[in-house]
């Protein structure tokens, strides 16, 4: 597989900029990495989980996009016609496409194979923890968007509406995020990084 990923990685270094930092090339590696780990662990197919994960986000659609619903079947279509281009093995596009497709939170759809919900996981994982909050803040800033409600800044007293603020990202989303993980190593895992999410909430509760 270490050749293939070459060919993966030096592919998204053209596709994944610095523009948006919490979709740049460390974003892909994070993801591959933490994918690899919990296919190791559930023991499934590196030869779909591997190219599914670096390939997960081929075609990048910003958060406030009409399109983001549709985000991830874009990059599915788009991952498997790469895939052709460059003669990977036919027979794991079909899953391949399917667990890019599902990996989405905004597509909303159910993942059917082992290594759809270990590359979902891992996407998953990498919007968790302390990476997590730093990509939730990137991209509050990317939006121009306040970090905090000046009146009620953990929603404690009201819906949480992250159209509005960033920390209620945490409550609208995230947390949420960390209940859909599928996989027993990912949801170990999301057990680690919400209670560091926690702990950070936490202390900026002191400082405000």
């Amino acid at each position: 597989m270490k050749n293939w990923e070459n060919i993966f990685q030096d592919k998204i270094k053209k596709i994944a900029t610095s523009d948006d930092p919490a979709h740049d090339l460390l974003h892909f590696q994070r993801v591959v990495k933490t994918a690899k780990q919990i296919c190791e662990f559930e023991r499934g197919c590196f030869e779909e989980v591997i190219p599914a994960a670096w390939l997960h986000d081929f075609v990048i659609v910003p958060k406030d996009s009409p399109l983001r619903s549709q985000a991830s079947k874009i990059s599915a279509e788009a991952a498997i016609n790469f895939l052709k281009e460059i003669k990977y093995p036919h027979q794991f596009y079909d899953n391949i496409f399917h667990a890019i497709e599902a990996h989405s939170f905004s597509a909303n759809r159910q993942t059917q194979t082992l290594e759809s919900k270990i590359v979902q996981d891992a996407d998953r994982l990498d919007g968790l923890g302390a990476i997590g909050i730093a990509r939730c803040f990137a991209t509050a800033g990317l939006l121009k968007r306040p970090f905090y409600s000046s009146e009620d800044p953990f929603c404690k007293n009201r819906p949480p509406d992250d159209s509005l603020y960033t920390v209620d990202h945490f409550y609208k989303k995230l947390f949420k995020v960390a209940e859909s993980l599928k996989t027993k190593t990912g949801q170990e895992l999301g057990i680690k990084r919400v209670e560091n999410m926690k702990q950070y909430l936490h202390a900026l509760e002191l400082e405000l």
